[in-house]
């Protein structure tokens, strides 16, 4: 998260925390949990709680009225709902777009599977579509769906609104959920759970550009053979900023307009940068992290004592 707000050009360190249990508990009991978990962190000014995995505007409107500090607040409570409005997805957008330039690829007629179809990749999803972009292939936990003329993502929407999977879709060939990792394509989105490509799958991807949506969703190892094999991949430290961002706009009292100007302006900027440093060929991972990393040295210089000095002898 450090290295993702430092290439996003925020003001903010990073911190993740993680609450084990449910996310579909019954609502009392969740309420009771998040608001307990804030309240241990009550002290601790610095960590500003923001919607993740299992949690959603709700769900920080409880820890606002309980600590008085969150983002991704509910329209009523004059946040910025970013899974409601799909800043995370916004970003996507953009950065495969900008991407896309480098791979010699349209986006009108490219064909995009999107594994995860949650908050991030429904958004995703709809934005590359109005684009002209055709979705043959989507994956939730319950399984695949996959058409290569193309499915349609209102129904898709519709169904898991209504607590449905995918592969309720009427239409279309159903598969395994890991199947999605099979589909041909032409750009691979990644908007599920971290480690989904690892050394032992990414050999079946077939696509020309992948597009890290999740955090952390490809290792490390994953990444360099797509590398070495000729598939672009935008890491998620570049990609899947526009959450963070929106979330730092609405901290500082920005509208719903600036914070997506600011994502689009921030995701293209810095998806060129990376390209124009893997043209060079550097990793793509290496690329953004040596990007974050500068970004971070030069704030910390202009502290009284640097991390990157040394301190005087006397307090």
């Amino acid at each position: 998260m450090t290295l993702k707000n430092a290439a996003a050009d925020l003001p903010h360190g990073g911190g993740k925390a993680v609450i084990f249990g449910d996310p579909n508990m019954p609502k009392d009991e969740k309420e009771l949990l998040i608001r307990a978990f804030a309240s241990s962190l009550r002290e601790i000014h610095e960590y500003i709680f923001a919607p993740d995995m299992g949690t959603d505007e709700e769900c920080m409107a409880w820890v606002k009225d309980e600590i008085g500090r969150a983002v991704g607040l509910p329209r009523d409570l004059g946040g910025i709902p970013l899974d409601e409005i799909g800043a995370t997805a916004w970003g996507l957008n953009h950065a495969t777009c900008v991407a896309l330039k480098y791979c010699d690829l349209e986006l009108e007629g490219a064909r995009v599977v999107i594994q995860g179809f949650g908050a991030v990749g429904k958004h995703t999803a709809c934005f590359l579509t109005e684009k002209g972009a055709l979705l043959v292939g989507a994956a939730d936990s319950k399984g695949t769906v996959y058409d290569p003329d193309g499915l349609d993502v209102n129904t898709l929407i519709e169904l898991k609104e209504a607590g449905k999977s995918v592969v309720n879709y009427p239409g279309g060939e159903k598969l395994d959920r890991d199947a999605v990792i099979d589909i041909e394509c032409d750009i691979w989105i990644p908007a599920a759970r971290p480690d989904v490509i690892n050394e032992s799958n990414v050999h079946r991807l077939k696509t020309r550009l992948v597009v890290e949506g999740a955090n952390i969703p490809i290792t490390h190892a994953a990444e360099r053979y797509l590398h070495e094999n000729g598939i672009l991949c935008i890491p998620d430290i570049i990609a899947n900023a526009g959450g963070v961002i929106c979330a730092a706009m609405e901290y500082q009292g920005a509208t719903q307009a600036a914070a997506f100007d600011a994502i689009e302006e921030k995701l293209c900027r810095n998806t060129h940068m990376l390209m124009n440093e893997v043209a060079k060929g550097i990793l793509p991972r290496e690329a953004a992290e040596k990007l974050a990393l500068q970004r971070v040295k030069k704030a910390m210089g202009y502290r009284r004592w640097s991390l990157f000095s040394s301190a005087p002898d006397f307090v």
